[in-house]
């Protein structure tokens, strides 16, 4: 089977608005932009970089994705929607990864040589998540949609926020990249305020007993007698 069929059919698997194979492979912008950085990308290793930057330029003013021609990336790569999505020169994409619009794997200076993020096979990148320097992303990880990652990410792991921070690891059964489902990862604000809440409501509770030892405290206290009172008995 050839490579650009199997990578469309593969893409109509996990796309469940896809209706076949050749409407991806004609009307998807994430799939066109995908088969023209691998044309730029083979010009750019044969060291004809004006041509595979122009091919990249093109594709990015038809499609809204940017790819740069020196970027390696493996099979089976979904880039659904795909408007705004920006991968850097050396960024490596395994196998069978998915990513929604608004992502960037970018670099976080101006240093040469690697610079950019690799990642690893079947994962899944959530709409505007920004994954920036040169470090490694899992096999199987998560990343939720906005959310800022800058440092390694385990594999199988899912991580959520700004900045970035593991939710799901280890013991986790982490759900495939392919299911497309990246909104429903824990919220790290709300869990925190759930923290706090349930802090307060054991303060509530040590609070309202400490009162209530305090009123038995004082009902059983006898009122001091009245020096009024004793006076006059004395003077009769």
């Amino acid at each position: 089977m050839f490579r650009w069929y199997e990578e469309a059919k593969s893409i109509a698997q996990r796309d469940p608005a896809a209706r076949s194979p050749w409407q991806v492979i004609f009307q998807y912008p994430g799939y066109k932009a995908l088969r023209r950085h691998r044309l730029a990308h083979w010009f750019h290793k044969k060291g004809m970089h004006w041509i595979a930057r122009a091919l990249s330029e093109r594709t990015r003013h038809k499609t809204g994705i940017e790819i740069h021609p020196g970027a390696r990336i493996g099979k089976c790569l979904f880039i659904d929607h795909g408007m705004g999505v920006v991968i850097g020169e050396t960024a490596e994409i395994g196998d069978y990864c998915t990513i929604y619009h608004g992502v960037t794997l970018g670099g976080t200076g101006k240093e040469k040589g690697k610079r950019h993020p690799t990642i690893g096979n079947n994962v899944l990148i959530g709409a505007g998540a920004k994954i920036l320097g040169p470090f490694t992303v899992g096999d199987n990880a998560k990343i939720g949609a906005n959310a800022v990652v800058t440092s390694e990410v385990e594999p199988n792991t899912t991580v959520v926020g700004v900045p970035g921070r593991a939710v799901k690891r280890g013991g986790e059964k982490i759900r495939q990249s392919f299911e497309l489902d990246h909104i429903h990862n824990p919220d790290p604000v709300s869990q925190e305020f759930c923290r706090i809440r349930n802090e307060l409501e054991q303060l509530k509770k040590v609070l309202m007993k400490y009162e209530n030892r305090l009123n038995d405290m004082r009902g059983g206290l006898k009122s001091p007698p009245d020096c009024d009172d004793d006076d006059s008995n004395q003077q009769a």
